[in-house]
């Protein structure tokens, strides 16, 4: 990287500046996302290796700035490691992982004191995961159900409300409930113990392998998927939910 960017390196890697990497660094912590998804071990290293280099890039152009450079960057998430340790590193004892978590968020919440509860989540986050940090968050203020009922209760709510605002056509209204309603199904998901970024993208992947299913039976027609009548199209989607 410092090959790269010396004075007679790459013109294209010395013109980047931390605010243009931005966009690579959401897009290869994506794709790692998907070779984890994909379970194919060669992907996944060829993957971490692109995320790596945004970090080690990013780092460079830091040590130009007279920052820090990529040998800091790991020197202290190691000692943020041995210092929110303490069960490993320390004298203290853990009974299971979530006092483990529980002891991580009290060491962080010390060396974070200024900082507001919710102001450690990122907001470049996924609208969907971010509800959930969010929702994580706030629960250790006490801003939270009991259970999964409270939550479970406030989806049949917010849907209801926003049925009304749609129904009276007050559209902005309805883009608030909808957002409202979306944030209860997170706050169940999490009461439940379940990843609502992780389903959602499954099922977009199981519904992008069933179109794909109807576009080769409607093929094999000799047709596009868009000229069929919508009989045939639900046929070949019955089909394709079946895996036949």
């Amino acid at each position: 990287m410092q090959r790269l960017l010396a004075p007679d390196g790459c013109p294209w890697d010395r013109e980047q500046t931390l605010e243009s990497l931005r966009a690579y660094v959401i897009e290869e912590a994506h794709e790692v996302v998907d070779a984890i998804d994909r379970g194919v071990p060669a992907d996944l290293c060829d993957e971490l290796g692109d995320l790596l280099l945004q970090i080690v890039f990013q780092a460079e152009l830091a040590r130009a700035r007279g920052w820090f450079g990529p040998d800091d960057v790991v020197s202290a998430i190691c000692e943020k490691l041995v210092r929110r340790h303490p069960h490993v590193f320390g004298d203290e004892t853990a009974s299971d992982a979530k006092d483990v978590v529980h002891r991580w968020e009290q060491i962080k919440a010390q060396e974070k004191k200024d900082r507001g509860a919710l102001e450690g989540v990122p907001v470049a986050l996924p609208a969907l995961l971010r509800a959930v940090r969010v929702g994580e968050k706030a629960s250790r203020l006490g801003f939270d159900w009991p259970d999964a009922s409270g939550p479970r209760a406030k989806i049949d709510e917010e849907l209801s409300e926003l049925d009304a605002a749609v129904a009276s056509e007050r559209m902005p209204e309805a883009g608030r409930e909808l957002g409202d309603l979306l944030f209860s199904i997170a706050s169940y998901a999490r009461k439940l113990g379940l990843d609502p970024e992780a389903s959602l993208r499954e099922t977009l992947q199981r519904f992008s392998e069933r179109v794909g299913r109807v576009e080769q039976g409607a093929k094999a027609q000799g047709k596009s998927a868009g000229e069929l009548p919508a009989q045939e199209l639900d046929e070949l989607w019955e089909r394709a939910k079946t895996g036949q």
